[in-house]
């Protein structure tokens, strides 16, 4: 009775029953279970059915390299130089001195004027070497009328073969006297030993000077020497004869030759000592200055690259990284040639993908992404700019 009075309820109340073997019901039990297995089905397509994307290992590793900016470079044919800082040194450099003692008594040129061989710049008083000559002279007339007195006896048998020896030899001493008494009045001319310009001058009229004693200085630049020290690692490269190019201190460039080439070395640097004759007709170039010497010693093959790009390895080799199928790849150089804007460098092959952006930030081995760099200039040796 209780159980027929509760669903008269539920009918009352508009509550809606389903018997088991209602078509709807099982309707949306098949659907519901068509939904699982189309969202099943749809996650393990991933399993079975690989995206495109995730199966190309080369674009997924593309994106993962690093980009890298670079530049063809190919070799080019340069001079090879060898440079050193050295002094002009005039040709020639000697002090005059005074040969005999004695006064003053002419100066003929003053301090800093050109004079020529064998030119007398001044004259000591002669008076004493004077008539020291004229006694020498007299004394050897006499030893001469002697000696041919003593033949003219030996001939008519009165002198002895000894007397005329010992008049001989009276004769020989006198004409040796002479001799000194002529140089000596030789001697109180000053003279200049070569051509050349005097740089000092300490001669004043009626001064007296000792025998010995530095009256001037003379200088001959004409041609100049510029005297170097060669290493001795470098000391193979240079040789007599080699041209030479001479830029001095002043600004002004010369070309010169090689004349010497030391074969012993400095036992405090180890250097060896190299001149260069360099042509000064003028005489405008001034003995004492400072001068830079570029010798050329041969060509070479190489990279012209900035310092910039440089690298070192694990190791503190210095050196390039190019790009080789997509990989980079070090290579050591040496630097052959230093100029302003640039190094030249050997050591990295002909022609060759240098990477100039991003070096730093890449090890050899690894792969990278290479993209041509920008030049900023229409030039060989233009830098360059991240694209």
């Amino acid at each position: 009775m209780h159980d027929e009075n509760e669903a008269s309820k539920r009918e009352d109340v508009g509550l809606l029953h389903f018997e088991d073997d209602d078509v709807g019901a099982r309707r949306s039990t098949w659907v519901a279970g068509g939904l699982v297995v189309l969202v099943i089905a749809w996650m393990s397509s991933g399993f079975f059915f690989p995206s495109e994307n995730n199966s190309d290992g080369t674009a997924e590793a593309e994106r993962q390299a690093i980009a890298v900016a670079v530049r063809t470079s190919v070799s080019e044919s340069v001079v090879l130089t060898f440079q050193a800082e050295g002094q002009a040194l005039p040709d020639r450099d000697t002090m005059i001195r005074a040969e005999a003692s004695g006064d003053v008594a002419e100066v003929f040129v003053d301090k800093g004027q050109l004079v020529e061989a064998d030119t007398v710049i001044a004259r000591l008083s002669t008076e004493r070497e004077g008539a020291d000559v004229e006694r020498a002279q007299e004394e050897v007339s006499r030893a001469q009328r002697e000696f041919d007195n003593a033949q003219d006896l030996r001939a008519r048998g009165v002198a002895t073969e000894d007397r005329v020896s010992e008049a001989r030899a009276n004769l020989a001493a006198a004409q040796a006297q002479l001799v000194t008494a002529e140089t000596a009045l030789e001697s109180t001319d000053i003279v200049a030993p070569f051509a050349g310009r005097l740089e000092t001058m300490s001669l004043d009229e009626g001064e007296f000077i000792q025998a010995g004693a530095e009256v001037a200085r003379l200088v001959d630049n004409q041609p100049l020497t510029v005297a170097i020290q060669v290493p001795q690692q470098q000391l193979t490269r240079i040789r007599d004869g080699q041209t030479a190019t001479v830029t001095f201190i002043t600004g002004e460039e010369r070309t010169g030759r090689v004349t010497f080439v030391g074969s012993a070395a400095s036992s405090d640097t180890r250097t060896f000592l190299t001149e260069i004759e360099v042509p000064n007709e003028d005489g405008a170039i001034a003995a004492g200055i400072s001068a830079e010497v570029s010798i050329p010693t041969g060509e070479i093959q190489a990279h012209f690259i900035s310092p910039s790009i440089v690298s070192l390895d694990p190791s503190g080799e210095i050196g390039v990284k190019t790009v080789e199928a997509d990989r980079v790849v070090f290579y050591p150089v040496d630097v052959v040639r230093a100029e302003i804007d640039g190094i030249w460098v050997t050591g990295v092959p002909d022609p060759a993908e240098i990477i100039t952006i991003g070096q730093g930030f890449v090890q050899n081995g690894e792969v990278v992404r290479a993209e041509p760099a920008i030049e900023t200039m229409d030039s060989s040796r233009a830098q360059d700019v991240v694209r």
